[in-house]
């Protein structure tokens, strides 16, 4: 928003210092993300921006900023509020502490499952938000016809939200294949963002590249090697490097993080869980890792704040400068990024200023999303004629899959899995109540022994996955979750042992962060009884059903190979 006139004379007042900044932190050292400087000075703030830096001021409140460090806000370049299990209130609770002051979030998680009235909560959240929730359109709802979503997105819905908001941006554009087709669809839905469109291109390369980001796709946060994102980076993509739960490139990445490159990087955590975030942080862990392995600290802090503000059009903020937004971290230790305050707008983040947000908007339309009846062990019985078998390999911490071909136990009718050589089988069933479809198929590297674990998140149509290695504690696993209303479960020995609910679209918690944090972490323990060793078991197995990141997936439908872009038998 502009300032009003009043607003431009106390401004200038304040930085010519004719009267007290409304507040002023004293004594600090300034990092000047332009020069690369820390000097130290006072900051005095106007309001919700910033009026004068590094001469002496007087406030009308101070903060004492001795032995600190200030930089800009983080802004976190590609989020879904949904990965950390709780809505977009609590979410702010967690991570504006934590210094991400902007953050640019894709609601097509929840959206696969409600649609239009997804992005609508979203929205109405963000306004009444400390934080600025940036909400992005989703592009692809659902994500492929290859599987069943709870609700569909099309080009009418995508076009009153174009012209109602025209600041916004069309979230992640996954339908590669679309884009390469010239599908009339697809091509309609860039039409209406023009200038404002988020990547989604894993391995994609050459000419297909060049077709890709000739449409007018801006950005892509699924490099997963180095010489991918060189290639990206050097047609002008910017790089959204990305540490989620599962998906963790910054390791992979961090060669690119130099002054000169930083313009066009971003940090993105993309979908990472409350685990990860109460364990490590945030961007705030970004940061300190990517110092830690020796990044230039100047590179990181651009990469963290003025890039990102730059890459989307918010030249209000991404500095400590004058004139610019009082999105302010304070910082006991530079390197390591540890946060001792946070301001947004000029005002200090404390339960005081949460308490004072806009009334949170209902989320009660998003109970009894799961509308599946309960399944017995017969339905996950694997008919076929041949004991060939293509079969999912995942690896660990990493959203791609292998395309493998193995030898199962067969009988001439039906097959079955091989626990001793980590072979499980994997089911997804549609939840909506739309077409009962259950989809069937063999999964290498969860390392279950017994039982079975099922998840209502399962990216993006949000169908229930389960994979085990008895069909009736799939069974049981599944009817947890039919009864709570989603989340996750785990059955073994025939028993359920453990379940965390997510009632609110099968993807978020009616409970506050702390709580979802200690659920996670009790069920990760029951789920660690089954033999599966794997650091994030829910989010490699939500991850199956994504039919838009190589190799191999199963959906409702079946199993599916990404290359082809179809179907494949079991």
């Amino acid at each position: 928003m502009k300032p009003r006139f009043k607003e431009l004379e106390a401004v200038i007042d304040q930085a010519l210092g004719n009267t007290k900044g409304t507040l002023v932190i004293k004594n600090i050292s300034i990092f000047h993300l332009a020069t690369g400087e820390l000097r130290k000075g006072d900051i005095a703030v106007c309001g919700d921006r910033i009026a004068g830096v590094g001469e002496s001021y007087d406030g009308e409140t101070e903060i004492d900023g001795s032995g600190l460090f200030a930089v800009p806000g983080f802004i976190d370049a590609h989020v879904h509020v949904e990965s950390s299990m709780i809505p977009p209130f609590e979410f702010e609770r967690c991570v504006l502490p934590r210094g991400v002051t902007t953050a640019f979030c894709d609601p097509h998680e929840l959206a696969n499952v409600a649609g239009t009235r997804a992005i609508d909560f979203f929205l109405d959240s963000a306004k009444r938000m400390c934080m600025d929730l940036r909400v992005q359109i989703s592009s692809c709802v659902p994500a492929t016809p290859l599987e069943t979503s709870g609700a569909s997105l099309s080009v009418a819905d995508l076009r009153r939200y174009a012209s109602e908001m025209p600041s916004a941006g069309l979230a992640e554009l996954m339908n590669v294949p679309g884009v390469l087709s010239k599908v009339p669809e697809v091509l309609e839905k860039i039409a209406l963002f023009q200038g404002r469109i988020d990547g989604h291109s894993p391995m994609l390369s050459g000419k297909a590249l060049n077709a890709y980001l000739a449409a007018g796709v801006r950005n892509c946060h699924e490099c997963g090697s180095l010489a991918e994102a060189r290639e990206k980076l050097a047609k002008g993509m910017q790089i959204l490097i990305r540490e989620g739960s599962v998906a963790r490139n910054l390791d992979t990445l961090l060669p690119l993080i130099t002054v000169a490159n930083a313009p066009f990087l971003c940090f993105c955590t993309d979908d990472r869980n409350p685990l990860d975030i109460g364990g490590q942080g945030h961007l705030d862990y970004m940061i300190r890792h990517a110092i830690a392995k020796g990044a230039d600290p100047l590179a990181v802090y651009r990469v963290a704040c003025w890039s990102p503000a730059r890459h989307f059009g918010l030249f209000d903020r991404g500095l400590i400068a004058p004139g610019y937004r009082a999105d302010i971290v304070l910082l006991s230790d530079l390197e390591n990024c540890s946060v001792a305050k946070v301001l947004k707008n000029g005002r200090v983040v404390d339960d005081a200023l949460f308490a004072a947000r806009g009334e949170e908007p209902d989320p009660s339309e998003f109970l009894h999303s799961v509308r599946l009846a309960k399944v017995s062990p017969e339905v996950f019985r694997i008919r076929s004629s041949s004991a060939e078998t293509p079969v999912i390999g995942i690896r660990e911490l990493s959203l791609i899959t292998d395309h493998l071909t193995m030898n199962l136990p067969f009988d001439g009718k039906e097959k079955q899995g091989a626990p001793e050589r980590d072979i499980a089988k994997v089911a997804v069933l549609e939840r909506y109540g739309k077409n009962g479809n259950i989809g069937l198929g063999f999964v290498k590297g969860f390392g279950l022994r017994s039982g079975a674990i099922a998840s209502s998140v399962g990216h993006d149509s949000h169908n229930i996955c389960v994979v085990g290695v008895s069909d009736s504690d799939m069974a049981l696993a599944v009817n947890a979750l039919i009864e709570s209303g989603g989340g996750f479960s785990v059955a073994n020995n025939g028993k359920v042992v453990d379940v965390l609910p997510l009632p609110l679209g099968g993807l978020l918690s009616l409970h506050d962060f702390a709580t979802v944090e200690q659920e996670l972490r009790r069920i990760h323990v029951s789920v660690k009884a089954t033999g599966c060793p794997l650091e994030t078991p829910f989010l490699q197995l939500a991850f199956l059903p994504l039919p838009v990141i190589p190799h191999l997936r199963i959906t409702d439908r079946g199993v599916v190979d990404v290359a082809k872009f179809d179907f494949i038998g079991v």
